[in-house]
Formats: C-alpha cells, sequence, structure tokens
C-alpha cells in the first residue's frame, strides 16, 4: 500500500439541530470522497455528547449513498453491545450497500462507563469482546452459524446473507499498548494507534514482526488482504493564518477535551488517558497537527518519515468547530498539502 489518508470522526454533539449535523458530515464526506481519502473511520460512543452516532451502521448507511469510493467502518463497533447474529446480518447488509467498500473496526469499549450503562461489567468485556468476535466472523463465513461459549451460544441458524468481500470485509483494530498490538497482528488485522511519532515507530516495528509469525495461520482475518495497513490518529487544524490557532482552534479544541472527558468528571474521576484541553499542548505531544498549510505540510512529512506507518488518519470536524471551519480546514489540506504526498485513494467496488 503507497502512503495514504483517512478521516477519523467522533460525530461530536455541535449547537445546531442533530439533523443539521449528520447533513453536514455528509457533505464533509462528500469532500472526503472527492479529495481522494482512502477511508472513514466512525466512532461509536454512548451517552455522551463525543458521539452522536451511537449506531455507526445507520450513519454509515447514508454515508455509503453519498460517496463512491472512500471506504466506509466503524473504528469501533463495541463488540459487547453487540449480538453477534445481528451484526453479521447487519454487516452484509452494509457491504453490499457501500459496493463492497465496508471495512470492520472492532473493540471491547475504552470506557467503563459507557458499558455500564449498558450492564456490561468492564472487567469481563474482553472475554465478551472475544466471544462476539469468533462468533460474528463464523456468521460472515459460513452458511451457517453454530457457536457455544459462556456469553453466546448459536445453533445451526442459517445465514441468508453473505458479505460482498469474501471471506469478510477487512477487519481493524485500535492499538495504545504492547498486548493491543500483539491481538492486531495475531488476528491479521488493521491497525491504527495513538501517541507521539516515535511511540508509533515501536508500535508498528513490532506489529510488523508479529505480524510475519502470524500470517496466514488459523487467526488471520485479513489473510485476503494483499497489504497490511499500519495507521495513527490526529487532530488535524490547517489555518489561513496563526492568528487563526487561537482564536478559533484552541477554544474548539478545549469543547472536545470537555466532550471526551465528560463521564469520567461526571463520576469524579479521571480519564485513562492523558488528554488535555491546551491545543498548543497537544500539538507539541504529537496528537495533533496544527498550523499553516506549510507547517501542517512539514509535520505530516515527519510523520511519515519517522513512523514506520502508512497511514495517517485525520479529524477535521471536531469540537466546537463550526461546519464552515470545518471545511475550509478541510480544503487547504486537500489542496495545499495533500498533493505533496503520493497518496492512495479509496478503493472501487469489490468484485462479487
Amino acid at each position: 500500500m503507497k502512503t495514504a489518508f483517512g478521516v477519523f470522526d467522533h460525530i461530536e454533539r455541535r449547537g445546531d439541530t442533530l439533523d443539521g449535523l449528520f447533513e453536514g458530515r455528509l457533505k464533509l464526506l462528500e469532500q472526503y470522497d472527492a479529495a481522494g481519502f482512502y477511508g472513514y473511520h466512525v466512532a461509536e460512543h454512548h451517552a455522551t455528547p463525543l458521539g452522536m452516532a451511537p449506531s455507526p451502521g445507520l450513519f454509515l448507511a447514508a454515508a455509503a449513498q453519498r460517496t463512491r469510493r472512500i471506504r466506509l467502518g466503524p473504528l469501533v463497533y463495541l463488540l459487547p453491545l453487540y449480538n453477534p447474529l445481528r451484526l453479521a446480518t447487519e454487516i452484509c447488509m452494509l457491504d453490499h450497500l457501500s459496493d463492497g467498500r465496508l471495512d470492520i473496526g472492532v473493540g471491547r469499549g475504552v470506557s467503563p462507563f459507557e458499558l455500564a450503562y449498558y450492564r456490561i461489567p468492564f472487567l469481563d468485556a474482553h472475554e465478551i469482546f472475544e466471544e462476539a468476535l469468533e462468533a460474528t466472523v463464523r456468521g460472515l463465513r459460513h452458511p451457517r452459524l453454530n457457536y457455544r461459549g459462556v456469553h453466546y451460544r448459536f445453533d445451526d441458524v442459517p445465514m441468508e446473507l453473505r458479505p460482498r468481500q469474501q471471506p469478510n470485509p477487512p477487519f481493524w483494530y485500535g492499538v495504545t499498548s504492547p498486548q493491543s498490538v500483539s491481538f492486531a497482528a495475531r488476528h491479521g488485522m488493521h491497525m491504527v494507534g495513538l501517541g507521539p511519532i516515535k511511540m508509533v515507530n515501536g508500535m508498528v516495528t513490532q506489529y510488523r514482526e508479529e505480524l510475519t509469525r502470524h500470517r496466514g495461520s488459523a487467526a488471520d482475518l485479513n489473510a485476503h488482504v494483499a497489504e497490511p495497513i499500519m495507521g495513527a490518529i490526529r487532530h488535524a487544524y490547517v489555518a489561513a493564518d496563526e492568528r487563526e490557532i487561537d482564536a478559533i482552534a484552541a477554544p474548539a479544541y478545549k469543547t472536545y477535551y470537555d466532550n471526551i472527558t465528560k463521564l469520567w468528571r461526571d463520576f469524579r474521576t479521571l480519564p485513562a488517558y492523558g488528554f488535555t484541553p491546551d491545543l498548543r499542548v497537544a500539538a507539541r505531544a504529537e496528537a495533533a497537527l496544527v498550523g499553516t498549510a506549510t507547517e501542517v505540510r512539514d509535520q505530516v512529512g515527519r510523520f511519515f518519515e519517522g513512523s514506520g506507518a502508512n497511514y495517517l488518519v485525520l479529524s477535521f470536524a471536531w469540537g466546537g468547530l463550526t461546519q464552515d471551519q470545518s471545511m475550509r480546514s478541510l480544503e487547504r489540506f486537500a489542496t495545499r498539502v495533500m498533493p505533496d504526498f503520493k497518496v492512495e485513494a479509496g478503493q472501487p467496488a469489490a468484485a462479487d
């Protein structure tokens, strides 16, 4: 795979109406598609202003009708919240509705509070996640679903729907630790992480080494995918001038911080991750790419040179940014940053 750019989106609450928010995101998706972004990845969150798309499949079904090339997928489906039988059939529907452009990000969920609202004990979530993943994959790959575990049981269920991409759409996994990198590599999943360039480089190195050992094993969910994708997520704001950073981007980032930490603060505890309300601090920690087009172009170059990754996933609509502000930032990136990099665009429809 060549170098590629993707988009990550929480779909945070904004000041406008909910239908206005969704329509604005779909218009942004049309622009991502036209600009040649490889993939669009939407988060799943519950009971928080951080996520207004708690059913990512519903939003992606709409996105599939407004785009043509960009690949679409959740990052991630929170598997402990799903019945694997139902999820497998919905994945099949989405894969066909998108003309074979669906990717499947999976995870257990990082927020113990969101899981608790669904009565899922956080300490049990990983075991439930692994069972749900195994059962979902069987449902996608076999004409009848048989599975017996501690948390799920399916007896000879006819699977009338098949995915367009065979044997299944590509799987993705979010990585934050050596253990999660190992899980992604053992299962052949594309990986997307967080952290500064040096940390991403370490995860990519570990992933490549472990993927080589496990490639083609029975656990490999992406054995049919030619080349693994290794990426990292960054907030992005491409400013017209330096004044915009403090006047527009910095207060918008504070809103993002308030949204992502809300449930931890509601329960009078600290977030599990080192979030900051200060955009300048986030930029120095390489969690955000912020500046003029020239400055952001240099930051992107340093990422690809130093990380060993082949995929940079950017968030253009976040926190308190208005629709117009996100659009202008995206337009500057697409016209003044992307042309300096040889990028791979989203894939056309897969063969039946």
